[in-house]
């Protein structure tokens, strides 16, 4: 191939670039001059889907390079390898097995949807020619339990929109407080109860703990547990998560914030994959407190890019928070050499290129 011609990748699926890992992968390849096409239906049902896509697909036969199925993609990729020879990358990103069954548990592993979830994870992968995944962990885990070729995983850290999410000192204020913030949804892996008896544990030592979410599996009950403990010192704003980010107030909340809080599940998901909120963190220049996972070590070092408690232990928990608070200096050192490593590691250009270079290793061989 011409090493001066463009690179075109043809986007497929039913993926949506409202998922910050869909936009961010595509905003790097193309901040890697990278021709990006698109190939996308939303529509309900899946034969009307598949119908939609390939007739779409017509007008793409022979325009790229390299097809990548977008996440969420395992129902996409049997038509994606029936449609096309060319190579396909696969940005699984994350296992319907692991999430629907291991954490948040709608299925016993024994029931027929478990059994579904498990092929769909594994035939999608060997369709593709290279599968994307964020750690090594979550590598493992696939070679593991579905017995994916080591040779055909990457690994691409999920990143953050570096223009939702960045520094923004002017938006402090002056609240005398010590402010701790999560943001995110109420399923297991985020570990909220936790937090939630953290701050029981902090009440009355001048420490606030706003909670910012309102949907997902565990979002009654945690709520009602917090309810039930009448803590003056923890608060529930709602949704204000990316999806509302016109008005801004999500980033106020995080600039407000003097610690920013990861997850604190003990699931494999949690062990396994680095969520949304730890790059967010690190791009808005925020002190992060999360739990000590194997995917995180690989990434971050504890005490300097963040602070890291056990999974699991409200006790720790608080105790990591005091200690933030406590330590400014500590507190503001790691707020920084996380925001230089995110500037220096995250930002789409660099993880466009970590795929580019996979593209290009591909079409060359």
């Amino acid at each position: 191939m011409n090493k001066d011609k463009q690179i075109s990748v043809l986007y497929f699926g039913s993926y949506s670039l409202n998922n910050s890992r869909n936009a961010i992968l595509m905003r790097g390849l193309k901040e890697n001059g990278v021709r990006i096409l698109e190939c996308n239906d939303h529509s309900k049902f899946y034969i009307l889907k598949y119908i939609k896509l390939l007739f779409k697909y017509l007008k793409y036969i022979g325009k790229f390079d390299v097809m990548v199925v977008g996440f969420a993609g395992q129902e996409m990729m049997p038509l994606a390898r029936v449609l096309t020879r060319k190579p396909i990358f696969f940005d699984v990103f994350t296992s319907h097995y692991m999430g629907y069954i291991l954490d948040r548990k709608y299925f016993s592993p024994q029931s027929l949807r478990a059994k579904y979830y498990h092929f769909i994870d594994k035939f999608s992968c060997w369709l593709a020619d290279i599968v994307i995944l964020d750690t090594q962990a979550h590598i493992e885990y696939f070679i593991k339990e579905f017995n994916i070729p080591r040779g055909k995983l990457i690994k691409v850290p999920l990143g953050a929109n570096s223009e939702l999410f960045r520094p923004h000192p002017h938006l402090k204020g002056q609240d005398k407080g010590f402010r701790v913030v999560f943001w995110g949804t109420f399923i297991p892996l985020q570990g909220i109860k936790y937090i939630i008896e953290a701050a029981k544990l902090l009440d009355g030592d001048g420490v606030d703990i706003f909670i910012i979410g309102n949907g997902g599996q565990t979002y009654e009950h945690d709520k009602k547990y917090a309810d039930e403990l009448k803590l003056n010192n923890l608060h529930f704003l709602g949704r204000l998560l990316p999806g509302k980010m016109e008005a801004g107030e999500l980033n106020r909340q995080i600039a407000m914030a003097d610690v920013c809080l990861g997850c604190f599940g003990e699931s494999i998901k949690t062990d396994v994959t680095i969520q949304n909120k730890i790059f967010e963190t690190l791009a808005s220049s925020k002190a992060l407190l999360t739990a000590r996972t194997t995917a995180l070590q690989e990434l971050l070092v504890d005490g300097k890019h963040c602070l890291m408690c056990r999974a699991a232990d409200t006790k720790d928990l608080a105790d990591k928070i005091t200690i933030l608070k406590n330590d400014t200096i500590l507190r503001n050192s790691i707020s920084e050499e996380g925001y230089k490593f995110f500037v220096g590691n995250l930002l789409e250009r660099k993880l466009g290129s970590i795929v580019l270079g996979a593209i290009q290793q591909m079409i060359k061989t």
